[in-house]
């Protein structure tokens, strides 16, 4: 298993086309969403990726503060299909706390989390922050991972 956080020019032609493919697998075909997969974001934000012999297993990407939230933010935070249950998305997750820390010290972390996810967020030590809403159709819930 190797994990990495890359920037967005740091990617590959190939492993950008995982990381959309993955998406798109997941967010618009397995979860019945027709939505703007690919946006700004992505070329601001950070990259982390677990492979497991350049199989593109889980993804998360980790967002500067002031483009989603006022604080840094984690989005897309997938696990391919066929490996879940194999605690990869807890892994993907503390890896994502772990970079953040180092990169934006001091800042509580924000997520907006399907709500079907909120005890595996919560148990990561992330706490609800105001009323359920529609994301695309999919009912979320704004977290917060707080640091003070």
């Amino acid at each position: 298993m190797q994990i990495s956080l890359k920037e967005f020019s740091q990617l590959t032609v190939y492993q950008l086309f995982e990381i959309y493919k993955l998406r798109n697998e997941v967010f618009i075909v397995e979860q019945n969403c027709v939505y703007q997969d690919i946006d700004d974001k992505d070329s601001k934000s950070k990259h982390l990726l677990i492979t497991i012999e350049n199989i593109l297993v889980a993804y998360a990407r980790i967002i500067p503060p002031g483009i989603s939230y006022k604080e840094p933010g984690i989005g897309r935070v997938v696990v391919k299909k066929e490996f879940r249950g194999n605690n990869y998305a807890k892994i993907l997750m503390k890896a994502c706390l772990s970079n953040m820390f180092e990169l934006f010290k001091n800042q509580d972390i924000m997520l907006s989390a399907q709500t079907y996810l909120i005890k595996f967020y919560s148990d990561l030590g992330f706490k609800i922050e105001g009323n359920e809403y529609l994301e695309d159709d999919i009912p979320h819930i704004k977290m917060r991972f707080k640091i003070m």
